[in-house]
């Protein structure tokens, strides 16, 4: 038992983790990397289970000010057409656009137009969970101190049709939707060409950013990711839920949630998909949502071929850059019996840090603070201003001896985009 609120921390890793070269010419490994940057976990002792964490943060605390501009991509996607958004850290300002998030406005054009630079600061792309954005607190409060330490370029990609971003071609977003993310790596890489690239996920961001580092495998262009809360397995996450009465209370919210956001939309709905609105508008649970939506947007036949086919857990194996994944053993959505602990202890560019309470995405301190903030900045800190990232030499994904010719794809997905032409 975690006795007042402090709870244990335990580290799964490879026999031989990453080794790393530091600036100053020692060496350490990516397990120490992540042990250093993880602090003793003192929580509230008042929120004492994962539940009592995960509800508390219906308290609408204001949390930290965060100040955005926001960009309208155009999608690259030969078959996912349509756009996205992207909202940019900033100095504080004034401006106010009514339909946006608080203390975010639009880029003019002449600004965004100078925003490329040849500076070597580093730059954190940000993915939020389901339905959110970049106004979320969890969020705000994980970046919040490497904003004030003025040392980072921040953004944060908000799935399309979340944070009161326009659904301009009826696409939503999936699990294993990766490429906005990538297409807004590739735009960093271009227009920052000295900007070391890191990535933070938290929730269904999490397991968006884990797919998208594990298909990228060693041509990754990040130097580094956290994934915050990642479910990991969604089929195993999904039955979890569905097997208590407390489970499908969050079904029912996050199933809430998005019909919300369908209905925010619903012109977009109606003209552009064939997607039954009024069906959408009677489901009560997440994954009748996922029924309704997913399989007849994306081609799956159910709701449970998409959770299996859309799930992080076999991408770990395909990850080849320093990776930190950061769980709650008692968070009650992205639940543990979901963590690819086998996978991990597979692969030396990754590294789990899990403790014992926190739910999902609260670790809520004495006082409101957001414990996860620390872990968080202290590794992203630590492998931008103190390893050599040059001397990370990616290797391709090892083949596993076996009695046959075989191969493993670690990123082989069921569902297949057919060329158009064809």
């Amino acid at each position: 038992m975690d006795w007042f609120g402090r709870a244990k921390i335990s580290f799964t890793h490879h026999t031989s983790p990453l080794t790393l070269q530091q600036k100053d010419g020692t060496t350490t490994d990516l397990l120490k990397v992540c042990e250093l940057a993880t602090p003793p976990c003192q929580l509230n002792p008042l929120l004492f289970n994962g539940h009592v964490q995960t509800m508390w943060t219906v308290v609408k605390e204001h949390g930290p000010q965060i100040y955005y501009r926001r960009k309208i991509f155009d999608s690259d996607h030969k078959l996912y057409t349509g756009t996205f958004t992207v909202d940019f850290v900033t100095e504080p300002h004034q401006d106010f656009e009514e339909k946006l998030p608080p203390r975010t406005a639009y880029f003019s054009e002449e600004d965004f137009a100078n925003l490329p630079s040849d500076d070597s600061k580093p730059m954190l792309i940000v993915l939020h969970g389901l339905s959110g954005g970049s106004h979320e607190i969890y969020l705000r409060h994980a970046i919040l101190p490497l904003v004030e330490s003025g040392k980072w370029e921040i953004c944060v990609v908000n799935s399309r049709g979340c944070a009161n971003s326009a659904v301009t071609s009826g696409l939503f977003f999936n699990a294993r939707a990766t490429w906005d993310v990538r297409q807004v790596v590739e735009w960093a890489r271009k227009n920052f060409p000295n900007r070391p690239l890191f990535g933070v996920g938290f929730s269904l961001g999490a397991n968006i950013l884990t797919n998208y580092v594990g298909e990228e495998g060693e041509g990754c262009l990040l130097k580094g990711a956290i994934a915050v809360g990642n479910p990991f397995n969604l089929d195993v996450t999904n039955r979890a839920l569905r097997r208590t009465h407390l489970g499908r209370l969050y079904q029912r919210v996050m199933g809430t949630n998005m019909k919300k956001l369908v209905a925010n939309h619903k012109e977009t709905v109606l003209k552009y998909t064939n997607l039954d609105y009024d069906r959408i508008q009677n489901i009560t649970y997440l994954n009748e949502f996922d029924r309704e939506v997913q399989t007849v947007t994306w081609g799956y036949p159910t709701e449970d071929a998409y959770y299996r086919d859309a799930s992080s857990c076999d991408a770990v194996l395909g990850i080849r850059i320093p990776f930190m994944a950061l769980s709650a053993a008692d968070d009650p959505i992205a639940v543990e019996e979901a963590i690819p602990y086998q996978e991990i202890k597979q692969n030396p560019y990754t590294v789990l840090c899990l403790t014992s309470l926190g739910g999902h995405l609260s670790w809520f301190e004495v006082g409101g603070g957001r414990w996860h903030t620390r872990p968080i900045c202290n590794f992203l800190n630590k492998m931008a201003f103190d390893i050599d990232l040059d001397a990370i030499k990616p290797d391709a994904c090892d083949k596993l001896d076996s009695q046959f010719r075989t191969h493993f794809d670690p990123v082989q997905r069921k569902l297949q985009i057919l060329d158009l032409n064809q």
